[in-house]
């Protein structure tokens, strides 16, 4: 399954794309700015690079700096 992604400029806008999908068939989900952002984050998970190991000691380093 694909999906398509459209950004209304206004709620009116989407009100008439939520009926016209609504009309067509089509399953249709509106989703707030946080929803938008975690798909995002989501996306960038998926492409990084998971080859590079790091120690745990690094990683205590750096939380210990930041407290």
């Amino acid at each position: 399954m694909k999906a398509v992604v459209i950004t209304a400029h206004n709620q009116s806008d989407l009100g008439f794309l939520a009926s016209l999908f609504k009309r067509l068939g089509i399953s249709s989900k509106v989703i707030d700015i946080e929803e938008i952002e975690d798909l995002g984050l989501s996306e960038m998970m998926k492409e990084v690079d998971r080859t590079k190991k790091v120690s745990r000691e690094t990683i205590m380093k750096k939380l210990k700096a930041k407290s």
